[in-house]
């Protein structure tokens, strides 16, 4: 089976097809990942296969991470993240590595990655409101949400705006799954793979690639015709 892989996001950049035809593409670096631990029902409670990725000097280290990672037989990672597999599945070992080759006959994926953070937004920028009018009569706040006290709730109890309500306030910093992206092209010398669109977070933030759960509908026809 395909495993999920962590990489990091290089950025974007574009690419001609057979047809001469320009596809915008980002390009991540997919591993290499090495299997830390195996986790089996009889002791955790439940298969997985946790990967680490990306050397991080042992001086930046803990002495548990690095005795964790020594088992092993590697040196001390920046990342961890475990990914489920059915019971029984002895494809894995410990101590294995995971390149981009792994992935070569993967022909969709599902990009999971943190959003760019965005700070405090208002909601024009966070919901997509339009905004007041920006004509005569209309004073300076042409970019404010409007009235909200007609939202409030005063049955028996103190008015208040409910949960939810879209107003102003953090945006971006969310885990992001971008699902059904193509997969253009498999770089196995140099791990790197090339998804066609766009991926969450900023340029070399950690990502993690999976064969796509389910695919759109489109996608999915095309791919059992």
């Amino acid at each position: 089976m395909a495993p999920t892989m962590l990489g990091k996001k290089l950025g974007m950049t574009r690419v001609f097809d057979d047809n001469g035809k320009v596809v915008p593409v980002t390009v991540i670096e997919l591993g290499p990942c090495v299997v830390t631990q195996l986790r089996t029902p009889e002791r955790d409670g439940y298969a997985a296969v946790q990967l680490g990725f990306e050397e991080k000097p042992a001086r930046l280290s803990t002495i548990p991470q690095i005795g964790h990672d020594a088992k092993a037989g590697t040196t001390p990672k920046r990342f961890h993240a475990e990914f489920r597999v059915d019971e029984g599945d002895a494809t894995f070992e410990q101590g294995q590595v995971l390149t981009a080759a792994d992935m070569a006959d993967v022909k969709y994926v599902d990009v999971c990655g943190v959003s760019k953070g965005k700070g405090f937004a208002g909601g024009m920028k966070r919901h997509g409101f339009k905004g007041q009018l920006a004509t005569h009569g209309v004073e300076r706040k042409h970019r404010s949400p409007g009235s909200i006290g007609g939202h409030a709730n005063n049955a028996g109890k103190a008015g208040r705006i409910k949960k939810g309500k879209k107003m102003g306030g953090r945006m971006g910093g969310d885990n992001v799954t971008v699902r059904s992206l193509d997969v253009i092209k498999v770089d196995a010398e140099r791990n790197l793979m090339l998804v066609k669109g766009p991926v969450p977070g900023a340029n070399k933030s950690l990502v993690r690639v999976c064969p796509s759960v389910r695919l759109y509908k489109s996608k999915a026809a095309a791919a059992a015709g």
